[in-house]
This record gives C-alpha cells, sequence and structure tokens, in this order.
C-alpha cells in the first residue's frame, strides 16, 4: 500500500494549542478512500478533538483490523503509536497493549464488518471486562472493500444500490454495548462534526470503556435511495437526543447550539462536560431507559445520536485485576520476580 505524506509546511499564523502545536500536527497521510466517504469526516473530528485537548500525540495507541474503515488510522495522528492487526481481532490486541502500558491513550477504530460480523465476539468481550480505550465503530451497512454488501448492521428492507433488498435484522452495536455493560454510549452522525468532535472529546477524557458508533454513508455503494445509511437518510430521521459542550479544566469552549437546561458532569480528572438536554425525558445515567428509548425511536424509523449512557465513577480493567501502575517494561528485577517467599504466599492462597 502505498502512503502519501503530507507537506509539513503551514501557515505561519495558524492556530496554535496549549501545547503550540497547529492543527497539521495531529493529521496523518492523505486519504486513499473514495472523495466524500464519511470515514474521512470522522478522521477530520478525531483531529479536531486531539487538537483541541492539547494531547502529545505520542501518547495515543491507534489500533484497527481489517476493512475501510481500519485503514483511516493512516489519515491521522501520524506521530503516535499505531498496529493495523487482523480482521476482527483489534480488540484482543488493544486489550494486551493496555494491560502492558496502562499510560497510553487507546483508541480502537473499527468498522460494523469488522466488529459486527467476524469480531462480534471481540467486541462483546472488550466491552463487558471495560478496557480503557475509545473504541470507534465507522459503520456504513456495506462491505466497502469488496463491492458492497450487506453488512451485519444493514437495516430490514434496505435496499442495496443494485436493488437487492437486505432480508436479514441487523445488529444494533448502540443497543449491544448497552447491554454488555459498557460505560460510555454514544451514536455520531460523519456529517455532524459539530456533534461529533465534543463525544470524541468527552470520550477520550472518559476513565472506562468508552464506544461510539458513528453513521459514516459509503458514498459508492450505500448514498442512494432506498439506504437507511445514506447521508438524505441520517439527516432526515436523526433524532439529536442531547448536544455536548466540552470544557477541559474548566475553561469554557462556545457552543453554537440553541440555549436550554444544561447539565455539568464532573468527570475524574476534574474536566467537565456539559450536556445540553433536547429531550427533557431523557436520563443520560439510566442504561435501561436509553435501551428503551432506543427502540422506541428505532419502531419509529428514528435514528437517535448524541451520548446515549455514561456510568458515574467507572472502572476500568486494570482496577479490576488490580494490575501495577507502572508500565511493564518499566519493571526492574525485583519487582518481576519478588523471590520464593512471594510464590509460596500465593500457591498457599490457591490451596
Amino acid at each position: 500500500m502505498t502512503y502519501i505524506a503530507k507537506p509539513k509546511l503551514g501557515h505561519p499564523q495558524a492556530a496554535v494549542n496549549d501545547l503550540g502545536y497547529t492543527r497539521r500536527y495531529y493529521e496523518g497521510s492523505i486519504s486513499t478512500l473514495c472523495a466524500g466517504c464519511g470515514h474521512d469526516s470522522i478522521s477530520a473530528a478525531i483531529i479536531q478533538a486531539f487538537f483541541e485537548l492539547s494531547v502529545e500525540p505520542h501518547r495515543v495507541a491507534k489500533l484497527s483490523g481489517i476493512g475501510c474503515s481500519s485503514k483511516t488510522p493512516t489519515y491521522f495522528l501520524g506521530s503516535s503509536h499505531g498496529l493495523n492487526s487482523v480482521h476482527g481481532r483489534m480488540p484482543s490486541v488493544l486489550t494486551g497493549a493496555n494491560l502492558a502500558n496502562r499510560e497510553l491513550i487507546y483508541l480502537g477504530v473499527s468498522g460494523d464488518g469488522d466488529s459486527a460480523s467476524i469480531g462480534l465476539g471481540q467486541f462483546a468481550h472488550a466491552l463487558r471486562r471495560g478496557v480503557n480505550m475509545v473504541y470507534i465503530v465507522e459503520n456504513n451497512g456495506v462491505y466497502g472493500l469488496t463491492k458492497g454488501q450487506f453488512s451485519a448492521t444493514a437495516d430490514k428492507g434496505s435496499k442495496s444500490k443494485r436493488g437487492v433488498v437486505n432480508s436479514d435484522s441487523s445488529i444494533d452495536l448502540v443497543g449491544l454495548a448497552l447491554q454488555l455493560g459498557s460505560s460510555f454510549v454514544a451514536r455520531g452522525f460523519s456529517g455532524d462534526k459539530n456533534q461529533l468532535v465534543p463525544l470524541l472529546k468527552a470520550a477520550i477524557q472518559y476513565p472506562g470503556a468508552a464506544f461510539i458508533d458513528v453513521i459514516s454513508p459509503c458514498v459508492t455503494f450505500n448514498n442512494h435511495a432506498g439506504s437507511t445509511k445514506s447521508y438524505d437518510y441520517i439527516r432526515e430521521h436523526n433524532e439529536v437526543v442531547n448536544r455536548l459542550d466540552y470544557i477541559p479544566r474548566r475553561s469554557e469552549i462556545t457552543a453554537d447550539y440553541a440555549a436550554g437546561s444544561v447539565e455539568e458532569v464532573r468527570q475524574h480528572d476534574g474536566s467537565v462536560i456539559r450536556l445540553h438536554k433536547v429531550a427533557e425525558d431523557y436520563d443520560p445515567y439510566d442504561r435501561v431507559g436509553a435501551m428503551n428509548y432506543l427502540h422506541a425511536h428505532a419502531a419509529k424509523g428514528e435514528i437517535v445520536t448524541g451520548l446515549l449512557y455514561m456510568e458515574r465513577d467507572a472502572e476500568d480493567l486494570h482496577t479490576h485485576l488490580n494490575t501495577v501502575k507502572l508500565p511493564l517494561n518499566s519493571l526492574n528485577e525485583k519487582e518481576l520476580c519478588p523471590g520464593s517467599a512471594a510464590l509460596e504466599a500465593f500457591n498457599t492462597g490457591l490451596r
């Protein structure tokens, strides 16, 4: 595969973040995806989120599987760590990396084929175990690399570009994430950057398993009349449950949406997300209520986007396993080999 690097030159008066970096510093290679692909919009949102959070790219580990979506980590955070794993196995590879070095920010990028078909079991266990990661599914409902067959997330009754009607029931990854116990669940739309960027920023700062399903139309195979993953369909059927404004260290970021009731949610690191309630009866802390809300609106043909559920005081896999605080490669011989007395005490506890 050929990668085309972007020029490092930029405008001398380009805006910089708290680290002194311009947005260009967070970009990657030039995209080879189809012009207008929703995945490129997601990459742009990820770039914007990390730029605004002033995160050092070398603190990020981005992992992916196979598919159009799994190519996208090449197009953002070019100075970060990265690994393109095998089809559907990104979550287990990421889990191993996370257990070895908890100090990195882990970004798992996948697609509906990669996570909802061959990798469905991997998806399930990563979320139920609470791996501290941002799990992004770029969901277009088709296999774009193999000429547009229906994926497992294609809605029943939707029509392909060739006129074939999908007769299989779809897998709703958001509903599944809620049922599996994911502590942060959201859905976004690649065509709504004002909503997606704050969702990403909140997920990056969240201390637990954060899952975002992003509907990302495939302009080549799934952006036609009859598709339920097209730009026009999503815009016409989008039910926005809330809008987010992210406030790191209480330094407010202005928002351009209408005034309404506001709820502040404080994170463990002292940062805050401000939740703008659009649906007055919606409670983002009610897991069962979120599931019922999704089903009720799905029955009306509406696609709910926004922050759907967030757990207070979430714990991650390291807390569950009581792991060491330091990366494994930084432990010395004494820490790795505590001696025969420690081994005897451990074996005694198993008797």
